[in-house]
């Protein structure tokens, strides 16, 4: 191939891909039959089953690269039937390619549109037909719906993380938002728990999409994760009032250096965190006295000159330092947002490609395709056996302090004072956290850029 001068460089390359894939699909064929049958081809001795090979059959596994010609194996004989671990049943295409078919789905294409996409950049061969398309798109659908729908009460969560983005549906239309829930489990594992849809970020629409959560039976989380808008902050506290809850350090700081000027909000900045990272003692009220005292030192060198930043803090300290009663290694990874924040990010600049979306299904479906697939690289926690104890602890305060319920199951007691404190300190970013556009956060250290990049 490469002795032809008359070929392209890149065609070539192509052809070797191509041929490099067949041979370790291949190997890899021949070793799952060997496995199988218990021994290798021609050999002869005691058998692991009885059976034996018969021949093959002829398969095209459709690539991003191109289509790829492999000979399955065939065996006669078995008491068992033998089915490829690699190939699976009826599988002619790899998960890349209908990744591009899910991706084409979501953005509104056709499923004509599809295909001709497929057909003009791989070649005729490559292309799949509309029925599979079709079935893609259904199993989509399907798989989103049993997403929204599956029973989470054997879900022991340490903790909650609830955010919402928006997106444009239509040209010319108002953005509105979608929720997102995961969590970290008791076992330190990272998992998405619910994606949906809202009229707005209002107390109502973030209260059902909480009650939804609990009506599948999950269990309060120990500590819950959010930025301040008021409407989110009011129903964490209506449904979820017996957890603790952490407001978003990031968002926060953002709101402090929106009222600082540009000459002094680096060191402002620096002020701020060092209030947080400058901890020692031990998990719980030292922790928190500790960092009561820092706040004192922030206020008594800022108040003068900057009374609406320190208020940012000041206002609202309990909630800033609920993260400090957990475990001190979890400390960086439950005091922010961040996580979801990157990964909503991606989401937003690939619908800034799109233009719009074709409605909310597809918004709804792209996201969660985006977050699913993004779980897989999202990093948990360590719980060590004195993480589980005071993780047990927390738990056992949190069953004891359980607010009581009303007739419908929800917790009967609202937070008012907390959601007017909340609607007071945001309202220049018009019902949440406004981010500034001087230094919008503190650097990330060595453990926040672990879990930024695994979004």
């Amino acid at each position: 191939m490469f002795a032809d001068p008359d070929r392209d460089l890149g065609a070539v390359m192509e052809d070797v891909a191509r041929l490099s894939v067949r041979l370790v699909f291949q190997t890899a064929l021949e070793a799952e039959v060997a496995e199988f049958l218990g021994r290798d081809r021609y050999a002869r001795g005691e058998r692991v089953r009885e059976g034996s090979r018969n021949g093959y059959s002829d398969i095209t596994v459709k690539t991003t690269a191109g289509p790829v010609a492999l000979r399955r194996p065939k065996v006669r004989g078995t008491l068992e039937t033998f089915s490829s671990r690699l190939l699976g049943k009826g599988v002619t295409r790899t998960n890349a390619l209908e990744a591009l078919v899910i991706s084409g789905w979501v953005r509104g294409l056709s499923m004509r549109d599809i295909e001709a996409a497929l057909a003009e950049t791989l070649g005729p061969d490559a292309t799949v037909s509309k029925s599979t398309v079709s079935r893609i798109c259904t199993a989509i659908h399907a798989q989103f719906d049993a997403f929204r729908a599956r029973d989470l009460s054997g879900v022991d969560l340490a903790y909650l993380y609830v955010d919402a983005s928006h997106f444009r549906y239509h040209h010319a239309a108002d953005a509105e938002p979608v929720l997102v829930a995961y969590g970290i489990t008791t076992d330190g594992d990272p998992l998405l728990l619910a994606v949906d849809g809202a009229a707005g970020e209002s107390h109502d629409a973030c209260a059902a999409f909480l009650r939804d959560l609990r009506a599948r039976g999950l269990r309060p989380p120990l500590l819950v994760v959010s930025d301040g808008g008021p409407g989110l902050v009011g129903a964490l506290d209506r449904v979820f009032g017996a957890s603790r809850r952490q407001r978003c350090l990031v968002h926060r700081s953002w709101n402090a250096l929106a009222k600082v000027s540009k000459a002094d909000a680096a060191e402002v900045k620096a002020d701020f965190w060092a209030m947080f990272d400058d901890v020692d003692a031990d998990p719980g009220e030292p922790a928190v006295a500790q960092a009561r005292r820092h706040a004192d030192e922030f206020a008594g060198k800022w108040r003068a000159r900057y009374p609406g930043a320190v208020a940012c803090v000041t206002g609202d300290l309990d909630h800033l330092v609920a993260y400090l009663h957990f475990p001190r290694a979890h400390w960086r990874r439950i005091r922010h947002t961040n996580l979801i924040e990157r990964t909503f990010g991606e989401t937003r600049r690939r619908v800034k490609v799109i233009g719009r979306l074709p409605g909310e299904r597809s918004c709804l479906s792209l996201v969660w395709a985006v977050l699913d697939r993004a779980t897989g690289g999202w990093r948990g926690v360590t719980v060590t056996p004195a993480d589980a104890r005071l993780l047990q602890q927390l738990r056992a305060q949190l069953e004891s302090a359980r607010p009581a319920v009303s007739d419908d199951g929800q917790p009967d007691v609202e937070h008012p004072a907390d959601t007017q404190a909340a609607a007071r300190s945001d309202r220049p970013a018009a019902g949440g956290d406004v981010e500034p556009t001087v230094l919008p956060e503190r650097p990330a250290d060595a453990g926040d850029a672990a879990e930024m990049t695994a979004a």
